[in-house]
């Protein structure tokens, strides 16, 4: 078992952690991953190195997302067929807790996550951040994790060359981990763990517009393109009622222009997956969602008013309901592409390919 630490700025807590892992499980060598932290925290990552673990690192900041698959390139080339755990510098996970998740790692393609439980004084970015992940997830694949953002995860050997093809050098790459393996139908083990926030969680180095854009990337370009297909279908329905057609026919002809480029839009950006998805069989998905969702429109409408609520308000209800629905059943189902079944031996490539690239530009502090 590696014990996987990546860090970029750290303080006291990275050497202190390392020594209390050493003291207490002295057969779980320590892998630290300095992500390109400036030379004044040169001194903290030769103090872990006292402490006894393995520092690698290169001399430019490319996200906790990059250091990772780095530490995953390492393991795989030093210390092969070994389990990763993956544990944050910081010191908000405990050497009990990290242990912990170690001894649950055992079944192949199954992650394991430090689960913590929310309760009592959560810094309130952290709270809103992780309830936004986790309702992400929930429409992303339909099913619900707790902690979707809990840097303690532990992984079996098997699973290395797959992390090593994951999207994302930053703090979107986690997520992306939970999504992909949900995809490929891998395994979730979770193991309770403390929920510990220094100092209101002040030492974090996550960016929140930045680094929420990149996480919640998929929503926010669902929005842009659903937005612009309204922009679309009010131009054409404007502009077939200048020509002095008939009504339904400049309704239909507007929902007809705005639902195919809408479609063209999250078929090759919003969900470029989907574009290996056959486009007659994407296409024709398409019109059914189409359809059934303005069905669900009509009975979601008359259900809110039915209940009292007046027709502005049910509308806004309603249009929120779909969108998040569409949301899912486009992602989950209408754009979806089924992985190959060569994926593992693409994924041993990979990391073959990354773990040659990681060696000739990462450092390892002597």
């Amino acid at each position: 078992m590696i014990i996987l630490i990546p860090a970029y700025q750290p303080d006291e807590n990275l050497p202190s952690l390392v020594e209390a892992l050493r003291q207490a499980a002295p057969n779980h060598p320590v892998v630290v991953v300095n992500d390109g932290s400036s030379p004044d925290f040169d001194s903290v990552f030769a103090r872990s190195k006292e402490c006894g673990a393995t520092v690698v690192g290169y001399p430019n900041n490319h996200g906790k997302g990059q250091a990772l698959k780095t530490g995953f390139s390492y393991i795989a080339a030093h210390h092969p067929g070994q389990p990763v755990v993956c544990a944050d510098s910081d010191g908000q996970h405990s050497v009990v807790d990290i242990l912990r998740v170690a001894k649950a790692v055992n079944a192949e393609n199954t992650v394991v996550l430090g689960e913590r439980h929310f309760s009592g004084r959560i810094p309130l970015r952290s709270s809103i951040g992780n309830s936004a992940t986790r309702l992400f997830f929930a429409l992303a694949t339909g099913s619900w994790l707790s902690d979707t953002q809990t840097g303690l995860r532990g992984y079996p050997a098997q699973l290395l060359p797959w992390l090593a093809t994951v999207r994302g050098d930053r703090y979107e790459y986690e997520l992306n981990v939970l999504l992909e393996a949900r995809s490929r139908g891998f395994g979730f083990e979770s193991v309770p763990i403390a929920t510990i926030y220094l100092n209101s969680n002040k030492s974090s180095h996550f960016r929140p517009v930045r680094d929420s854009a990149r996480i919640y990337a998929p929503l926010l370009k669902f929005s842009a393109s659903s937005f612009l297909g309204f922009l679309v279908d009010t131009a054409a329905f404007v502009a077939l009622v200048a020509v002095g057609g008939p009504l339904w026919l400049a309704v239909l002809g507007a929902r007809a222009v705005s639902a195919g480029l809408n479609f063209c839009v999250n078929r090759t950006l919003v969900f470029p997956e989907g574009r290996a998805v056959p486009v007659r069989r994407s296409a024709g998905r398409y019109l059914l969602l189409a359809a059934g969702l303005l069905g669900a429109n009509y009975v979601l409408l008359l259900s809110f008013t039915g209940a009292g609520l007046t027709p502005l308000p049910a509308k806004a209800v309603t249009e929120a309901v779909l969108f998040l629905a569409s949301f899912a059943l486009q992602r989950r189902f209408l754009f979806r592409n089924r992985p190959a079944a060569n994926t593992a031996q693409h994924s041993q490539a990979q990391l073959s390919t990354d773990t040659d690239s990681a060696q000739a530009q990462t450092k390892v502090w002597s």
